[in-house]
Parts: C-alpha cells; structure tokens; sequence
C-alpha cells in the first residue's frame, strides 16, 4: 500500500528536511516487507493566494485516486503509536492500494476537505508548525512499521 503525505508548502533543505528522509527511508526499508510503502511526499502551493479553498483544490488534485483520507487535523483523533500502526495495517488488510495524508496551511484545511478525510488524526491540542508537524507524521510512519514488524515497542 502506498503512503502520501500531502502537503501544502514548500520544504526547503535544512534540518526538518533530513529528519523527514532520514524517517521516510526507514518506513521504505522496514515496510516493504510489510506491504506498506514506498512513502512520498507531494507538496502544493497556493501561488494565487486563495486561501483554504484554493489549497484545498490543490489539494484534492495530488490525492492519488481513491486513496485513503487521513487528515492532520487539530480537531482529529489523538492515537497511539500501537494504535495508528493498526490503522494503517487495517487499510492495508481491507486491500486499499493508497493512504494519503493531508497537511493543509497556516489557516488548516479546508472544512469540506476535512468533512471529506476517512479519519482525522491530531498530534494533540496544541498547534505545531506545519513541517514539525510533517516530522511527526514521518516519524510515527517509520514507527508504524517497526511495530507491525515486531520489533519490541518501549511502551509495551
């Protein structure tokens, strides 16, 4: 199952940069045994200044077509690793052939975007700059697969 990260924003070289190959190289190594990866990352960038709507269609348009919608979203769900590692082996299990995850701007994203997401996931109620968030996300994929390969998990 291939894994999209979604994102609006434009990453330049520097050290959230490096964390994020340094993670999605791993999730590559550890997953493809597992079925999940390769993980990509697409970023768009509203250059016509319409605010959510418009990253919103930038948005819509690099989902991979019928992809899982996981959106990062203050408002979402707070997982555990265990637990987020199940979610992605459910939809894997279910035959889905994509999972994408959605960053949206400064603003968030879009309401009919988010309404749309299959899940919402949150990091917690405090907010996070977009590329930490984007961190994160590649850290908690990369943990995915440790867990769903069996490695020993410290909180368990």
């Amino acid at each position: 199952m291939r894994l999209t990260i979604c994102a609006v924003g434009r990453l330049r070289k520097g050290p959230e940069a490096s964390l994020i190959d340094d993670y999605l190289t791993r999730a590559d190594r550890t997953g493809r045994a597992l079925g999940l990866g390769p993980v990509s990352v697409t970023e768009v960038e509203d250059k016509k200044g319409g605010g959510m709507a418009g990253e919103a269609g930038l948005l819509d348009r690099a989902l991979p077509d019928r992809a899982v919608v996981i959106a990062l979203d203050e408002r979402g769900r707070v997982m555990t690793s265990p637990e987020f590692a199940d979610l992605l082996a459910r939809h894997r299990d279910d035959g889905a052939q994509d999972v994408a995850f959605v960053i949206g701007g400064a603003d968030g994203i879009d309401p009919g975007l988010r309404a749309r997401a299959d899940h919402k996931l949150s990091f917690g109620k405090m907010v996070w700059p977009h590329m930490l968030a984007r961190v994160m996300l590649a850290e908690q994929i990369y943990r995915a697969t440790t867990i769903l390969a069996g490695s020993p998990y410290h909180r368990e």
